[in-house]
């Protein structure tokens, strides 16, 4: 049978209150919080991040194809899944995609992965979204950050998909051209009514018929629309029993997008028990939708993060710094050069070390040691070396240093000498941190992070932040 073998979430650790952006507006600000990329933050961060706990979760399993669902990719013409599949460190031998255009790419991406598994192979979904709204908008107001990764396969099977349902119908209620920064929306009244509400009513009668079961055989139903409204008439339509209807996060989080359906379905996930039947549907320029029933092996795995544990595990971000981070607000740069952009041949000759922070250990003496050397730097060993992987351990701040002239958008910078459990002693960026709490001895983990862009490309590197 073929279905999810693992799953991964992640939620940034910054959250803007929805009244502070009323504050500053001067419009209802409305209730909750959303979460909030951080500065140094964007989709194929996130999707590293998700993909890393979905990976770490199924240490034995190596996918053989890597999607990437998105609507805010960081490069309009080049695969961002190359890029994930280097920090996650997956083989070269794999078949990867991009995914866009539309939020329903989450849920097409893991319709794909599933396709591919019932193929005889195993496939890794990573979705991720930085959403961007206009000022005073409904998007803004809404909308969230975050990330879902998947591991679709044949072996090992938490959740069996026993039955799928798609539709795709040309209907004008979400849009941006190309080089627009802000998405466009038709009057709400016109899809609620005319599209959401069909679309809806189609993919779930299909899917049931195909399944053979009926809405009260479900112990868990997901529903995501770009319209939270859309959703929530939909479940009274079919008279569902609300505690079976899945946390939508929209006080929490926000609707983030692609990733929404599957962060929603992660949750639901967690909290199911074997022989449970979960309902997920997703409706934007048509509909998808799945029924999956909970085996046995749901028993025996926990996820690496969990969703309320990432919910819980947050810092506030003001209005101002949120407009500033997403350069909708033009402020005056560090006076210091602007940073140059990365090279080519360097960043490819590299690419384990800057991509999936693979260090190396001497094979003399058994001391790691980051960046990889030839040269062991206790015995003096030449060329005795081999690949030491560092982004899984963790470590604790030796010492740190604050600087405030800096290049950033988020001043100032902390820099950090992190020693590593095991060996090993790294100077690099903190990040996630108030940087009054930052202490000699605090345990650090590390992430994946864009450090700066210069002339379109983005230099992807690893920072610490504090554990969550």
């Amino acid at each position: 049978m073929a279905g999810i073998v693992s799953y991964g979430s992640y939620i940034p650790y910054r959250r803007l209150k929805r009244s502070a952006i009323g504050a500053v507006l001067g419009v209802p600000g409305g209730r909750g919080e959303r979460a909030v990329a951080s500065f140094d933050e964007d989709s194929i961060s996130m999707a590293v991040e998700a993909l890393r706990d979905a990976l770490k979760a199924a240490p034995n399993v190596s996918p053989e194809s890597l999607f990437f669902a998105t609507t805010t990719a960081p490069y309009g013409e080049k695969l961002n899944a190359a890029i994930i599949g280097a920090a996650t460190r997956l083989p070269v031998e794999i078949r990867a995609a991009d995914l866009t255009g539309s939020t329903r790419a989450g849920l097409s991406g893991l319709l794909q992965a599933l396709d591919a598994a019932r193929a005889g192979s195993t496939a890794a979904v990573t979705m991720a979204d930085a959403r961007l709204g206009a000022p005073e908008g409904r998007m803004e107001q809404q909308s969230g950050d975050g990330a879902a990764a998947f591991i679709v396969g044949n072996q090992g099977v938490l959740a069996e998909i026993e039955a799928t349902a798609s539709l795709t119908r040309e209907f004008l209620d979400t849009w941006r051209a190309p080089g627009e920064r802000f998405a466009h929306s038709w009057e709400e009244r016109f899809a609620l009514t005319q599209a959401y509400a069909p679309l809806f009513q189609k993919a779930v009668s299909t899917v049931l018929e195909r399944s053979g079961t009926h809405p009260g055989d479900f112990a868990r139903v997901v529903l995501d629309a770009p319209n939270p409204r859309a959703a929530d008439e939909f479940a009274r339509a079919l008279k569902l029993d609300p505690a079976k209807v899945g946390d939508s996060f929209a006080l929490t989080v926000g609707q983030t997008g692609a990733a929404h359906p599957g962060l929603m379905l992660t949750s639901a996930l967690q909290s199911s028990k074997a022989g449970d039947r979960i309902l997920v549907v997703c409706v934007a320029d048509g509909a998808d939708a799945m029924v999956l029933r909970i085996t046995e092996a749901i028993t025996g795995f926990r996820p690496f993060h969990s969703m309320g544990r990432l919910i819980e595990s947050k810092g506030d971000v003001s209005y101002g710094s949120y407009l500033k981070w997403r350069e909708i607000l033009p402020t005056e740069p560090p006076r210091r050069p602007d940073p140059e952009r990365p090279a080519g041949p360097p960043m490819l000759r590299a690419e384990k070390w800057k991509y999936g922070l693979i260090g190396s250990r001497c094979t003399a003496c058994g001391t790691p040691q980051l960046p990889p050397q030839r040269v062991c730097v206790k015995c003096r060993a030449r060329d005795k070396m081999e690949p030491y992987p560092f982004a899984d351990r963790a470590g604790r701040i030796a010492t740190y240093a604050f600087d405030r002239l800096a290049y950033s958008l988020n001043p100032p910078v902390i820099n950090v000498v992190v020693d590593f459990t095991g060996g090993g002693r790294f100077l690099c960026e903190m990040t996630d941190c108030e940087p009054e709490k930052v202490a000699i001895g605090d345990e650090v983990e590390m992430t994946f992070r864009r450090l700066f862009t210069a002339d379109g490309i983005h230099n992807y590197f690893w920072k610490a932040r504090p554990k969550r």
